[in-house]
């Protein structure tokens, strides 16, 4: 059974990805921002989050694509037959970001992360993508590369260029 993983900071192309792989692949959808964010952007509460994150994990046919809570990214990467992990340098990450935003901004988003209406603070997102590049990646990178070594598929794009080629060949 499939179960893919997309994973990687803000602005990257994951969910974008997702649904492309979803459609391509019948597989079921699974937007990890959507089980994490409410409307106003607080964060759905921990033992909610944490039970329904599992219940998805659990299922033998899945793409999710997001971070979620810091832990649970292990959890999902430990169950992903196959994880795409979007490391792009952090400067494109904040491009990506800032077009997003200001789509977002005039209403010309289709498929706002969360399904939330109206966009994040600029200045707190971009903080939590520069905590997210300093303080998670490097442990995101490892937890890839011991997948990698047990036999699992992980397919690396760190540019823009790589992700249009991965994504025009599904």
């Amino acid at each position: 059974m499939a179960r893919i993983v997309i994973i990687g900071n803000s602005g990257g192309g994951k969910s974008t990805l997702a649904r492309k792989l979803s459609a391509g692949c019948d597989l079921p959808h699974v937007e990890i921002d959507r089980l994490l964010w409410r409307e106003d952007w607080s964060q759905t509460p921990a033992d909610v989050y944490e039970r329904e994150h599992a219940a998805a994990v659990a299922g033998d046919r899945w793409i999710m694509d997001g971070w979620g809570r810091h832990v649970s990214a292990a959890a999902r990467i430990g169950r992903a037959t196959e994880i795409i992990l979007i490391d792009m340098p952090i400067w494109m990450h904040f491009w990506l970001a800032a077009e997003r935003q200001i789509a977002w901004s005039r209403g010309e988003f289709e498929h706002p992360p969360a399904g939330v209406a109206q966009p994040p603070p600029t200045r707190a997102l971009f903080e939590t993508m520069w905590d997210i590049e300093r303080n998670w990646m490097p442990a995101l990178r490892e937890l890839c590369d011991r997948a990698e070594a047990e036999g699992k598929r992980v397919v690396r794009i760190a540019s823009i260029e790589e992700l249009d080629r991965f994504a025009a060949a599904i």
